[in-house]
């Protein structure tokens, strides 16, 4: 079928960790849907960091309401590939409904947190678009993004800041959509 040995959810799951398999696993756990969604959930907690890795990118088209939590505490990953990918899940609404985007009481405060103090600057720009999400409606945002715009180490991340921050393009294009412009 797909080169693999075995083609349950966990043996596809472990895959992700392996570049040869990686690309074919993850298809094939995105075409399976919410019968893989439980495999995926348990590879958060895979010893490879590649594995937890490819389950927050899998969870940020699959995510349900009782993986957000999980998907949440993957944003204090040891690894930084993990955490951008568990940044990018938060923040991205294109693939989630809206019932189960999380609100500013459960990810503001570590998008805060990392923006202004993780070692990554990948991380920090991926923190940037989740405390984005609130800067409308939580001063703690506004505050946190010109900071980040005005003195970040990183250009990168500066300038994703300034997207998000009052006067940016993307705070601009929010705020009207939020009708506040």
């Amino acid at each position: 079928m797909l080169g693999f040995v075995r083609t349950d959810n966990e043996a596809l799951v472990s895959c992700l960790g392996d570049p040869q398999r990686t690309v074919a696993a993850y298809r094939e756990l995105l075409r399976r849907k919410d019968a893989a969604v439980g495999a995926i959930r348990a590879g958060l907690g895979h010893e490879n960091p590649a594995v937890r890795e490819g389950c927050c990118r899998l969870l940020d088209h699959l995510v349900d309401t009782e993986s957000m939590g999980r998907l949440i505490a993957m944003a204090e990953d040891a690894d930084a590939r993990v955490r951008i990918a568990a940044f990018h899940a938060l923040a991205c609404d294109r693939c989630k409904e809206d019932s189960c985007a999380p609100g500013a009481d459960r990810v503001l405060e570590p998008a805060l947190r990392h923006l202004a103090t993780d070692p990554d600057a990948g991380v920090r720009a991926r923190a940037a678009e989740l405390v984005g999400k609130f800067v409308h409606t939580d001063a703690r945002a506004v505050a946190a993004l010109t900071a980040s715009h005005a003195r970040d180490p990183s250009p990168a991340v500066r300038k994703k800041a300034g997207w998000f921050a009052p006067g940016g393009t993307i705070y601009a294009r929010t705020r009207r959509a939020a009708g506040d412009g």
